[in-house]
């Protein structure tokens, strides 16, 4: 049986620090990343991506607030923002990945799932918003869209700005996974879970019901890796490898690392909420869950050997 990997697009695949977002910045991004998939493709790798869409859904929402100042246009829901954040980065990796195959003379077809996963409605993140979406913003812009709106703002752990925050729930199921997990073992590249998922709980009657909230993406592609029992789980990101003390005087490169050690790290504090942390908690999750090993690290690295921080069991 071939490998199968579930390899989560960090933010800085669709949008680098400080561009705009243009339709042209972002599939020039997207095709830079997919031309970093073929090695494994061309070896035999099964491939499913799951994807971010902070920067975007934040943009999404900010127009539906706009159109709704302006024209009286209905405002939609959080969830319906990331339905539409998902369409349509899915259509951006589908698109690049299909023309960076084509140069490559590689034929696989790619199928973009819009994906609803499940979360618990009494979460405990409902009442404490981390999840940052939209654009940064200086202290006084932020501080008069939360009085404006009633929005919760953080500032970035790397000092670029003010950015809103939004409840990001746990994902506890995902809906068409044996679907995924087939289309993947027949060949076919799977794009799903884009943004963690568009946010849902199914009510006792067992209707699903959708909500305001963004699901953390490599939380949701860790449960994804999980079900569909990948062999590997990767998390793309801007750095080549985790790091302890980072930017700090000892700072030192994580390679190998167990599940302990890292937990540890994890524990001192190593790693910063809303940047490393939840992605360092994904791969343990996924190790702890059956999985083989998962790796961070930045999309040139992929599939060279000894590349990005490997956590193992």
């Amino acid at each position: 049986m071939k490998k199968l990997s579930v390899i989560a697009f960090g933010g800085n695949a669709l949008l680098k620090s400080g561009q705009k977002g243009t339709i042209d910045e972002q599939e020039q991004n997207v095709y830079e990343t997919c031309q970093h998939l073929v090695p494994l493709i061309q070896s035999g790798y099964d491939i499913v991506i799951g994807h971010g869409n902070g920067p975007q859904v934040g943009n999404v929402m900010l127009q539906h607030e706009a159109g709704y100042k302006e024209y009286a246009l209905p405002k939609q829901p959080i969830d319906f923002c990331v339905a539409e954040t998902q369409g349509s980065i899915g259509f951006m990796i589908e698109q690049q990945l299909r023309n960076v195959l084509a140069e490559h003379g590689i034929e696989r077809n790619i199928v973009c799932l819009v994906t609803q996963v499940v979360v618990d409605k009494e979460d405990s993140a409902f009442k404490n918003p981390t999840k940052p979406v939209g654009p940064f913003y200086s202290k006084g812009e932020a501080d008069k869209l939360a009085a404006d709106n009633g929005w919760v703002f953080h500032e970035d752990p790397r000092k670029r700005g003010w950015r809103r925050v939004v409840a990001s729930p746990r994902p506890v199921d995902i809906p068409n996974w044996q679907a995924v997990e087939k289309l993947a073992r027949e060949g076919s590249i799977v794009i799903t879970v884009g943004g963690g998922g568009i946010p849902a709980y199914v009510e006792e009657s067992g209707k699903i019901v959708g909500i305001d909230a963004v699901i953390d993406k490599d939380l949701a592609s860790s449960l994804l890796a999980n079900k569909i029992r990948a062999d590997e789980f990767c998390i793309l990101t801007d750095v080549p490898n985790v790091f302890i003390n980072f930017h700090k005087p000892g700072e030192q490169k994580l390679e190998k690392v167990s599940v302990p050690e890292i937990q540890k790290h994890l524990a001192d504090g190593q790693f910063t909420e809303g940047s490393m942390a939840p992605k360092v908690r994904a791969c343990i999750e996924f190790v702890e869950h059956g999985g083989s090993e998962a790796i961070i690290t930045e999309a040139e690295q992929l599939g060279k050997p000894g590349a990005g921080t490997v956590i193992h069991g």
